[in-house]
């Protein structure tokens, strides 16, 4: 008895099955949630223009004034920027005290990052802006070995080992203060942002780049940090955004020249509270959705040669398929 393959003739290409015509799985579920959108949307639109609580004449007036600008340029994006630089230079260096072997820089790195994680920012500017009075009984901030001149004697020496004198006063007012107390907390987030950023990078190269002679500084500079960088752009450039927003704060120090501050004492003029709300908004809005751009181009470029896959080699002409 013959098998079925042995009597039934090979198949032509003429015989093969067509294409598979495959019909879409609709979704109605889906022009539900568009429906509902839409409408939603068309609420907004309509309560936006036609409530007159808004006062859109009002609000652009106030937009328009110059303290507000000088208080947008100076208070809110000036700030962000030096807060910025103190909180990514730090963050970097207490990310590489954190990873030394050194258990004392590690230590010092890890207090230092609890201690201001742990506080909010609002109180943090708020005590930034009274640490003057420590000051006031012992003639200023003075930077050196801290001995008081009777136990230098006690000690057989002479002279002050202080060699640098601050006014508190114009250190922790303003927009000094300002700066020092975001940055600062900045360095916290930053630090640990930047960890995870150097530990991303395989340990092989570092351990390369000292096999060819490179200094440990150099490693870290010019092999570690650059490959590290698509791990702490994203991040860092959340951490922006949500600094820009937070210089609202500066109010706790107090910061006279800033964006909101300058917003609410328009506001408090003419008893326009949700007017000059809606005016800041705009501000914030404006900035942030530039800064997201920024970060977006930012990530491109470092995140070249990752997650890519390489184009195929083109196939000959006249070869046969699999």
């Amino acid at each position: 008895m013959s098998s079925d393959n042995e009597t039934r003739p090979a198949a032509s290409a003429d015989d093969r099955p067509g294409a598979i015509k495959a019909v879409p799985v609709r979704h109605p579920g889906r022009w539900v949630a568009i429906a509902i959108i839409a409408v939603l949307v068309a609420m907004l639109v309509h309560l936006l223009l036609t409530n007159k609580a808004f006062d859109w004449d009002f609000v652009f007036q106030a937009m328009n004034q110059q303290p507000v600008i000088n208080g947008f340029l100076k208070g809110t994006l000036l700030v962000t920027v030096l807060s910025m630089v103190v909180g990514v230079v730090g963050g970097v260096i207490l990310a590489v005290m954190r990873l030394s072997d050194n258990p004392i820089l590690s230590g010092v790195a890890w207090v230092f990052t609890w201690f201001f994680r742990a506080i909010p920012r609002y109180i943090l500017l708020f005590t930034m802006g009274t640490l003057g009075i420590l000051f006031k009984d012992i003639g200023g901030l003075n930077i050196g070995v801290p001995f008081d001149w009777k136990i230098i004697e006690w000690l057989g020496l002479s002279g002050d080992w202080r060699f640098l004198n601050l006014d508190p006063n114009q250190i922790f007012t303003g927009m000094i203060a300002g700066v020092i107390g975001l940055g600062l907390s900045e360095a916290a987030y930053m630090a640990e942002i930047a960890r995870a950023g150097i530990l991303s990078v395989d340990k092989g190269q570092a351990e390369a780049a000292q096999a060819l002679g490179m200094s440990s500084g150099k490693v870290m500079r010019r092999v570690v940090l650059p490959q590290a960088m698509r791990v702490i752009v994203p991040p860092t450039g959340n951490e922006t955004i949500a600094m820009l927003k937070d210089t609202s704060l500066l109010l706790a120090v107090p910061v006279l020249g800033e964006l909101f501050y300058q917003l609410q004492s328009i506001g408090s003029t003419y008893y326009k509270t949700f007017p000059i709300a809606v005016a800041a908004t705009l501000y914030y809005l404006a900035a942030t959705s530039v800064l997201m751009v920024g970060q977006y181009f930012l990530e491109r470029h470092f995140g070249r040669g990752f997650g890519t896959q390489a184009p195929r080699a083109a196939r000959p002409a006249g070869a046969g398929g699999a």
